[in-house]
């Protein structure tokens, strides 16, 4: 009888159900966008990047560790900062081509500020990230430089394939990479067209990304405009801030 008790108290141990594990709450996106210590010049940014809008589509969560790439600017990472909390930690990555003496001592004024962010600055075509780091990442209106080369900023012919095995090798993982970049017409030779307009075609990124080893998880249409006939470069004043553009979310397997 004592042997039945116990067989009896084992199962119902066994099959009580699970403590349900608690994820990460969303990061507050909207109020960290809201703060008045973000700079000027990238507040004016938001209407055309919806900033909220974005990371709550990818799924930001505070205590995240974020890596912004070809950020900068500040402009996200004075975002990610507050969003991810103390507990986050944000990584910025700028190719050395672009970080000149003016945006690395404004950079170094907001880190002294800001514990939690940090920047390396390596040469576009060699980017150097770190390993298994990162549970978020960032490429915004960016990834089409992959594909561009140009003498007089000091850009050098790049390979795709070994860009994203960069990136690939520094997303833990479960590891987001949100993609948004401005939209070309399909087909062409993907180096004229970003030469001559600074556009990619979707299906090349979906293509990379899924040959790198990510799996498309969503997509978003925030950004189209269908009034834009992706024949113009897309710093040209009619378009420039308006360009029709494309999110993809992509995952890294566990």
């Amino acid at each position: 009888m004592a042997r039945l008790r116990s067989l009896a108290l084992i199962l119902a141990l066994t099959s009580a159900p699970l403590a349900p594990i608690c994820a990460a709450p969303p990061a507050d996106v909207a109020a960290a966008a809201a703060l008045q210590s973000r700079s000027p010049d990238n507040i004016k940014l938001d209407e055309s990047r919806k900033p909220a809008e974005l990371l709550n589509f990818l799924g930001l969560e505070q205590g995240m560790t974020v890596l912004d790439m070809f950020g900068g600017n500040r402009y996200w990472a004075e975002i990610f900062v507050p969003a991810v909390g103390a507990n986050g930690k944000v990584l910025v990555w700028e190719p050395t081509q672009f970080y000149d003496d003016k945006a690395k001592t404004a950079f170094e004024a907001f880190a002294s500020k800001n514990p939690n962010v940090s920047i390396v600055a390596t040469p576009f075509e060699s980017p150097d990230l770190p390993t298994n780091f990162a549970d978020f990442m960032l490429i915004n209106l960016d990834y089409h430089d992959v594909y561009w080369e140009n003498a007089k900023y000091g850009v050098k012919h790049m390979e795709p394939t070994a860009f994203l095995q960069k990136v690939y090798g520094a997303m833990k993982p479960g590891g987001v990479v949100g993609v948004v970049d401005h939209v070309a017409a399909a087909g062409g030779d993907t180096r004229a067209v970003v030469d001559k307009l600074h556009r990619i075609d979707p299906a090349v990124v979906k293509a990379d990304f899924e040959k790198a080893g990510f799996v498309l998880e969503a997509q978003s249409d925030m950004y189209r405009n269908a009034a834009d006939d992706h024949s113009l470069l897309v710093f040209d004043p009619k378009i420039r801030g308006k360009t029709d553009r494309f999110v993809y979310k992509f995952r890294k397997p566990r």
